[in-house]
């Protein structure tokens, strides 16, 4: 093939590439505005860049967290979902597995986040203690630690039904939250 082969090569496989990430980036402007966090979005910053994940690295060292009900705009690309604060003007980039979350970005964009404020007000003092230090306690209910530690990620906690929940440290460290038949939390395990 000549040069001009490999260039007319070249653009038809960047302008795929342009269309693809576009519409990736349509698909994800549904949630784009107006949200707000329905749990405590646990971050790194690393490089400049503040970076999450799916797998909520809770207690990662130098980690920090975006409290529950920021107002927020999502939109993702496939693997990544990416979150702006507005007021702050905050990002964090997302890492998402959806094989491992069974569900897409959008979906999970719905449900880590709600259109409007949400309310915890059932919520016991354990609870908001916990939620307050992005942590699991013991005596907190499971959507304390849900509000305080995110959604759990899906392969390794199949249902929130599950008297165990596992959560990340960081990108490889893993503890257990473990509840009671009543739903509060017994013992966190490393």
């Amino acid at each position: 093939m000549g040069t001009k082969g490999w260039m007319a090569l070249l653009l038809c496989l960047t302008a795929v590439a342009c269309c693809s990430c576009e519409s990736d980036q349509v698909s994800g402007r549904a949630a784009d505005s107006g949200l707000y966090t329905r749990y405590n979005l646990h971050y790194i910053s690393e490089g400049g860049v503040n970076k999450a994940s799916y797998a909520n690295w809770t207690e990662w060292p130098g980690h920090a967290l975006l409290p529950y009900n920021s107002k927020i705009q999502a939109t993702s690309t496939g693997s990544r979902i990416y979150i702006v604060a507005p007021d702050s003007g905050m990002r964090i980039t997302f890492e998402f597995h959806p094989g491992r979350m069974a569900m897409s970005a959008a979906d999970y964009i719905a449900l880590i986040t709600s259109p409007t404020p949400v309310t915890y007000d059932g919520l016991s003092d354990v609870d908001r203690q916990g939620i307050a230090a992005g942590k699991a306690l013991v005596g907190m209910s499971k959507q304390g630690v849900m509000v305080a530690l995110g959604y759990p990620a899906k392969h390794r906690t199949a249902s929130l039904e599950e008297k165990r929940w596992i959560y990340w440290k960081g990108r490889h460290d893993t503890y257990a939250v473990e509840f009671d038949d009543s739903g509060k939390v017994v013992s966190i395990v490393d």
